[in-house]
C-alpha cells in the first residue's frame, strides 16, 4: 500500500510536468490521507495539464456518502478494470500525483523507511481522480494506484506505489489511450533505480511533517542479520 509520501519542494514541477503554472504550495514532508494533495491531470478537452489539490482518498461519483474516501486511499492495479469504485476513474480520470518519494513500515517493528529515485528527484504515482457532489457541497478526490513490490521494497512489505516513467505521463493521462496497454505501465519500478533507508520514528506521528521526516538512521535491522 502506500499510506504516506512527501513532496518537500515544488522547484521543478512545472519543467518536469510541462505546465504552464503551478499554485504557491507549502512544502511536505509527511502527506497523509485525507488531506489535499498536489495532482497534475488533464484539462478537459484538451491535451495541457494542470496541477490541481485533490483529497486523497477517493470518493466516486455515485457514493451516498463522502466518508467512503477514507476506505480508498489505494487502487490496486490488479482490479481497477472491474472494481465499481475504481472502474469509471481508470476509464476517464486518470492523473499523475508528484512525490520525492513514499514511506513504508516494517510490520514486526513498524519501523519506517523511505524509499526514493536513486538520483533524488520527482517521480509520478499513477492515480485516478473523481469528482462527487452533494448536496451543498463538491469534492474532487484521488487514490494512488499500487502494484506488487520490487525485490528492494519488498523487504519491507509487498505493495509499492506503481510509479510512472516520463516517457509515459502522455500515455497514462490521455483518456483515449488503449486501455489494454495500460497495465503494463503499472508493474513494479526497477529496484536498480531506487534506494531505500531507514528514518525516524517520528513519521509514524502524522502531526510531525518537517525536513526531520527524511532524515536518515542507522539501520539497526538489517545489520542485525549480517
Amino acid at each position: 500500500m502506500c499510506g504516506r509520501f512527501a513532496l518537500p519542494t515544488f522547484e521543478g514541477l512545472a519543467g518536469h510536468f510541462r505546465l504552464k503554472s503551478t499554485p504557491a504550495l507549502a512544502p511536505r514532508y509527511n502527506i497523509t490521507p485525507g488531506t489535499d494533495i498536489a495532482v497534475v491531470r488533464l484539462i478537459s478537452g484538451t491535451h495541457d495539464r494542470e496541477l490541481v489539490l485533490l483529497r486523497w482518498g477517493l470518493v466516486p461519483y455515485w457514493a451516498k456518502d463522502k466518508k467512503i474516501g477514507s476506505k480508498l486511499v489505494n487502487a490496486r492495479a490488479e482490479s481497477l478494470a472491474d472494481k465499481p469504485a475504481f472502474r469509471d476513474a481508470f476509464r476517464q480520470r486518470r492523473c499523475l500525483i508528484p512525490a520525492l518519494g513514499f514511506y513504508e513500515w516494517l510490520a514486526r517493528t513498524r519501523q519506517p523507511y523511505f524509499v526514493r529515485l536513486k538520483e533524488s528527484g520527482i517521480l509520478a504515482f499513477a492515480g485516478l481522480w473523481d469528482r462527487w457532489r452533494g448536496d451543498n457541497e463538491t469534492i474532487e478526490s484521488c487514490a494512488i494506484i499500487t502494484t506488487g513490490a520490487n525485490l528492494m521494497v519488498g523487504r519491507i512489505h509487498d505493495r509499492m506505489p506503481a510509479i510512472i516513467e516520463p516517457a509515459h505521463y502522455d500515455r497514462w493521462l490521455d483518456p483515449k489511450s488503449d486501455r489494454a496497454s495500460l497495465p503494463a505501465l503499472l508493474k513494479p519500478f526497477p529496484e536498480s533505480k531506487m534506494v531505500v533507508y531507514p528514518v525516524g520514528m517520528g513519521v509514524n506521528n502524522p502531526k510531525n511533517d518537517s525536513p526531520d521526516c527524511l532524515a536518515g538512521i542507522k539501520d539497526t535491522e538489517h545489520e542485525s542479520k549480517d
